[in-house]
């Protein structure tokens, strides 16, 4: 039975009590410890529990708060949170709703560059394979940067020295702070859209990591690995690598040294232009003066100084040719002529026609029957025929007489 000064609470209840007495005993607070069982939700928030060798605490980061966080966290790794104690009443469990997340021994920017280089160059953005040919004599540049910046004087000057001829229109770009990658990005989408544009340059002076952080971002990475228009980054000083350097088709060390690249020299370029004009009048002069020589070398042979000469001799020539031709034919005919005659005589002596002239004649049956050749093909009272040079005759075989 129930005491009467025994006072009963629910489960609610003690949460809330546990709940407001915890966070009220804390204010906010930084945790260390290395990250576990990490998960970025479809939702946007992020949970993780953060540990050390004894001791356990979840940790939540609402999307809100997440959206500005430059890292991703890996299980792993070590990690400093801050924010607020507070209790999860369903579960009981008491975490932190951490407002912020940094990397433990390392800058929250360094751990960002690393991830998302490892991303891309995974990805192969920064395949040299994919660099586009910088044009050696652009005639229009466009340039994404600060309107009001070193980097653009820099650029304008140098331009102005080594080639005013060259145009060079300028896209004003944030390079610093919110909104920084998108503007670079609307730059780099409004140059390829021109057809006018030969190659861009994007760039800023130098700074910390943070100040050039929107040259590492990956929306303006992604942009100039995109372009069809060749890019030179030339982002900070000449010891600042960013991602947008990696991506670009020719990495500047400066945004004066872009310049110095892209501008071509044009009191340099005359000096070539004459310099091979020079070579090649001297050259064109050359081959005059050898095809002239060429040409006083054939006329002066004789048969250009006396040409009939050379025709009568010709002509004599094909004289001769026709007397050999000529004799040459009537021998081969008179050889002709005789080979024939001889075979007609041979073929004549085997002619049976010939033998029949001789007084020979011969027997056979009938006029289109066998030729007698012995007594054992006929018999008595048998008629043959005859048959003489220049006719036919009946005979009747009256009597046999064998050898």
């Amino acid at each position: 039975m129930k005491q009467p000064d025994q006072k009963i609470f629910t489960v609610t209840a003690v949460t809330r009590l546990i709940k407001h007495t915890l966070e009220e005993s804390f204010d906010s607070l930084w945790i260390e410890g290395e990250v576990s069982n990490y998960i970025h939700h479809s939702s946007g928030h992020r949970y993780l529990t953060l540990k050390d060798e004894n001791a356990a605490i979840k940790v939540t980061l609402w999307r809100s708060m997440g959206q500005y966080l430059k890292f991703d966290p890996e299980n792993g790794m070590k990690i400093r949170a801050y924010g607020d104690i507070s209790v999860y009443e369903k579960s009981g469990q008491y975490q932190l709703n951490a407002r912020k997340l940094l990397p433990a021994g390392v800058g929250e920017l360094e751990v960002a560059f690393r991830q998302l280089h490892e991303k891309l160059s995974n990805e192969g953005l920064f395949d040299p394979a994919l660099k586009k040919a910088i044009p050696e004599y652009p005639l229009t540049i466009g340039i994404v940067t600060s309107p009001t910046g070193a980097a653009i004087r820099d650029i304008i000057q140098i331009a102005q020295r080594r080639n005013d001829s060259v145009n060079l229109i300028i896209f004003p770009s944030k390079v610093q702070g919110k909104g920084a990658a998108e503007s670079i990005k609307a730059g780099i989408e409004y140059f390829n859209s021109r057809d006018d544009i030969d190659i861009i340059i994007t760039g800023r002076g130098g700074g910390s990591l943070e100040d050039l952080w929107a040259f590492n971002e990956e929306i303006t990475v992604r942009a100039i690995a995109a372009s069809q228009k060749p890019i030179v980054s030339a982002v900070g000083h000449e010891i600042d690598t960013t991602l947008s350097d990696l991506a670009a088709d020719l990495r500047a060390p400066t945004p004066s040294a872009a310049a110095e690249l892209v501008v071509w020299d044009k009191n340099e370029f005359l000096q070539s232009l004459e310099s091979f004009v020079s070579r090649a009048v001297f050259e064109l002069d050359r081959i005059v003066q050898s095809g002239r020589q060429r040409m006083e070398d054939l006329i002066s042979r004789p048969v250009l100084q006396n040409p009939e000469s050379g025709i009568h001799e010709r002509m004599q020539y094909l004289d001769s040719l026709e007397k050999l031709l000529e004799s040459s034919g009537k021998n081969r005919l008179e050889k002709a002529k005789n080979s024939i005659s001889l075979l007609l005589s041979r073929l004549e002596s085997l002619s049976p026609i010939a033998t029949l002239k001789r007084g020979y004649s011969v027997l056979r049956k009938g006029r289109k029957g066998d030729v007698v050749r012995s007594v054992n093909d006929i018999v008595c009272d048998e008629e043959l025929e005859a048959v003489l040079t220049d006719g036919f005759m009946a005979v009747m075989v009256k009597d046999i007489k064998r050898n």
